[in-house]
C-alpha cells in the first residue's frame, strides 16, 4: 500500500462521515449524495491502488 493510496482511503472516510453527519441534520439530499458519491470514488481509487486485487 502506497501513500497515495492510503491517503485516498482516507479521504474517502471523511468524505463519508460527512455525509453521514449532513443526512443526521436534514441537509438537501443533493449535498448528502454528492458527499456519498465522492466518498465512494475515493474509496474505490485507494483500494484499487492498493493493489489488494493483484
Amino acid at each position: 500500500m502506497t501513500g497515495l493510496s492510503a491517503l485516498l482511503i482516507f479521504v474517502g472516510l471523511f468524505l463519508l462521515g460527512g455525509a453521514i453527519s449532513f443526512w443526521r441534520q436534514k441537509l438537501p439530499k443533493s449535498v448528502v449524495a454528492v458527499l456519498g458519491t465522492a466518498s465512494l470514488l475515493a474509496l474505490a481509487a485507494g483500494i484499487l491502488r492498493s493493489g489488494v486485487w493483484s
